[in-house]
């Protein structure tokens, strides 16, 4: 089943067409002839917000064994086979998808395919205890130097977890925890794939200088085969009330370089117009060094070296504001605080000014144009939209929308949700460093150096 390609109103004359196979996978395809790449984007319908208490971080566990090889392909094979050809690959976890991706020169589009239908159809066949063990400690390792071990690290997860309660899917974070880490099995691992990684989960997009109907042809030889899943259980609800009703705060008591006040706010679903206004909203307050709260801080008062607001969009729950503020010298967090207060409510009583909707809407249209540029980004956007909103072809005009957003639209979500009932709070206060033995530290080191050589 196929569409015929037709530029959507506002999609700056891109096209893309929607296929499905069979066994219910889902293909996008995108022709662009301008350099001789193509982009091949596998998004599979699984994230952490599917995890269950005691097994969370399974998801972005299986993203690093889906790199271990699978029938045909042993061990490193994949990253030495796109490598090898010129093409560069990764993949990404979040709450709400797993996405695995490769840009390649043109003559080896088929080869990225085959890979990604390998271990599509074929990984429980390499999946073993030693990978297990290999990639387990991998994404413990993660944890510790992305979180554990670095300023500030933890703040994204101790603010997720007081903004979605307990019990809600999106309450703990992809990276998962080191217990529920240590506790996955191997049989853990497989019923995982089993459930998750089947045909009838996914969207494969894949955008650059492609022959369609070769393309078409190439996915279904490889992909075509593979026995779809019908098990898949539905997501737990993720509704919640559109604010918090009152102030939830923490203070974090570390060794970081300067106090901080972190925020995070409940604000519209991804996919709606209020949820555009939002980040319109977010983008004049904080978006970069002439939004409102960098001038009235870091420019002004002095009393920051760095304030940021940005919006982690979200479908199956309220979205997340993150307020971000580190402070100068001595200034204590009070400080910071009330002047934040001060502006949020000046910006929703007075609104933004036509100056600061067109420059917020200029800045948001030029990230859509980064994201669309290339090949790469553009085969991520098709999936994004098939996957969380059903078509892909919204990915096009997605900008047009936040082009009609109002003034009026704007004030209103920050009225709404930029109130102080409506967030969690870290304030973080440094500690002194703590002194620490020679020798614990030396091997310590050494057991660093032996992981990563494992690796």
């Amino acid at each position: 089943m196929g569409h015929t390609a037709t530029a959507e109103a506002g999609s700056g004359g891109l096209t893309a067409t929607e296929h499905r196979l069979e066994n219910g996978l889902r293909v996008v395809l995108s022709e662009d002839h301008l350099t001789p790449v193509a982009a091949v984007c596998l998004w599979y319908d699984v994230g952490s917000r599917h995890e269950v208490k005691g097994r969370t971080g399974l998801a972005h566990l299986f993203e690093h064994l889906m790199f271990q090889g699978s029938a045909q392909v042993k061990g490193n094979g994949h990253f030495e086979l796109v490598q090898g050809a010129g093409g560069s690959l990764n993949g990404t976890t979040s709450f709400e998808r797993t996405n695995y991706f490769e840009t390649m020169p043109t003559h080896q589009l088929e080869l990225a395919l085959w890979l990604e239908a390998d271990r599509m159809g074929s990984l429980l066949a390499a999946l073993d205890d030693e990978s297990m063990e290999n990639q387990r400690d991998v994404v413990k390792n993660e944890r510790r130097q992305r979180y554990d071990n670095v300023p500030y690290g933890t703040a994204f997860e101790k603010l997720t977890a007081l903004v979605y309660p307990e019990g809600h899917p999106y309450h703990h974070t992809p990276i998962g925890s080191m217990a529920d880490l240590d506790a996955a099995t191997l049989e853990d691992a497989r019923a995982f794939f089993r459930t998750y990684y089947a045909p009838n989960n996914a969207v494969l997009s894949v955008v650059g200088d492609i022959d369609p109907e070769q393309t078409l042809a190439w996915i279904e030889k490889y992909f075509g085969s593979i026995a779809s899943h019908d098990g898949k259980p539905a997501p737990r609800d993720g509704s919640l009330p559109e604010v918090i009703g009152g102030q939830v705060r923490e203070i974090v008591e570390e060794e970081v370089p300067a106090r901080a006040l972190m925020a995070a706010y409940r604000l519209p679903h991804d996919g709606t117009r209020a949820c555009d206004a939002a980040d319109l909203a977010l983008t004049i307050l904080g978006g970069g060094e002439s939004s409102r709260l960098y001038n009235r801080l870091v420019r002004r008062d002095r009393t920051a070296v760095a304030a940021g607001f940005g919006l982690l969009r979200l479908a199956g729950a309220p979205s997340l504001g993150w307020l971000d503020v580190k402070t100068s010298g001595d200034v204590e967090v009070p400080v910071i605080e009330t002047a934040i207060d001060e502006e949020l409510a000046r910006f929703a009583e007075e609104g933004p000014t036509a100056e600061e909707m067109e420059r917020a809407q200029a800045q948001l249209e030029r990230e859509w144009l980064d994201r669309l540029g290339t090949v790469a980004g553009r085969a991520d956007e098709l999936c994004r939209y098939a996957v969380l909103f059903g078509d892909p072809k919204l990915a096009l005009s997605a900008v047009q929308r936040v082009l009609e957003v109002t003034a009026e639209e704007v004030q209103e979500v920050a009225k709404a949700r930029l109130r102080p009932d409506n967030r969690a709070v870290l304030v973080y206060e440094p500690t002194a460093p703590q002194a620490t033995d020679d020798t614990d530290g030396a091997e310590a080191a050494a057991a660093d150096d032996t992981e990563e050589a494992a690796q």
